[in-house]
């Protein structure tokens, strides 16, 4: 949603070395622009992705996932940045930030961007910055998401470079390369929130979990190994009776023979 004031003309030309030109650094440049999500809905939808992915990926520490926040992208150019809704970084060390310098990571720039489409963003998102991610980003999948109407488009390079659209697969979801996961709707009320809402995707087709979702998985699982626990003492009750009364009735048995026994012995005497 936030779509900062880089200059919207910026080309892998403009990120040349230009000695007179350093700009400041660190805390000196702002994380974002302070505007909030145009929608409670816009900022539900960025959270869901955001945290899913997180606790998914929690035992990780090679990657960063974050959203509406600035990635600087050119150290000699303080003004060449973009605030992606959502966007997730592979093979970098994971730890808190609050905007991304592209020049004290290594180089990297995000490998996947998801941008959460409005009225006053469309056409930013599917024009500048969607050339701003293709050429010089070098994105490796580009979503572009309405949370309202629900319209989708994942983007990935081709062989010449240029974005081309992912094909849908046989659940009608997208692969996200190079993550493993995939992103689709799926159904589902959040919060005070209708779904269906864009959720990642994983290899058995299911969603990563909601923390509300994996508590209430925890509870179904508590709740199903109780009710296994008391079938089983109910069955382990149940065979202990049956064993009783079986040795009940082979006592009696036992007694109706030594009975019969005696009555024989005393007519034969």
């Amino acid at each position: 949603m936030t779509t900062g004031s880089a200059s919207l003309d910026v080309m892998s030309s403009d990120l040349e070395p230009h000695a007179t030109r350093w700009p400041p650094r660190g805390s000196d440049l702002p994380s974002s622009d302070g505007e909030p999500m145009e929608t409670a809905r816009h900022r539900l939808q960025m959270n869901v992705l955001i945290d899913t992915l997180a606790d998914a990926w929690a035992a990780r520490d090679d990657f960063y996932v974050g959203g509406n926040m600035f990635v600087y992208f050119s150290e000699l150019h303080a003004k060449t940045f973009r605030g992606p809704d959502v966007f997730v970084v592979l093979d970098t060390i994971k730890h808190s930030r609050d905007k991304w310098y592209a020049w004290e990571e290594g180089g990297k720039l995000p490998d996947v961007v998801i941008e959460l489409l409005s009225p006053s963003t469309r056409e930013i998102d599917r024009g500048e910055k969607k050339r701003i991610y293709e050429r010089v980003w070098k994105l490796a999948t580009y979503v572009m998401y309405d949370p309202f109407s629900h319209e989708l488009e994942v983007l990935t390079p081709s062989d010449d470079g240029t974005f081309t659209p992912v094909p849908e697969d046989a659940r009608g979801d997208f692969a996200v390369a190079p993550t493993g996961l995939s992103i689709g709707l799926r159904d589902g009320d959040i919060h005070e929130e209708k779904g269906p809402f864009l959720r990642w995707i994983d290899a058995d087709g299911a969603p990563l979990p909601l923390g509300r979702e994996r508590a209430e998985d925890a509870e179904q699982r508590l709740a199903e190994a109780e009710r296994a626990r008391t079938e089983a003492e109910c069955a382990r009750t149940d065979a202990e009776r049956a064993r009783m009364d079986a040795e009940q009735r082979a006592a009696d048995a036992e007694r109706r023979i030594a009975a019969l026994e005696a009555a024989h012995a005393k007519r034969g005497g």
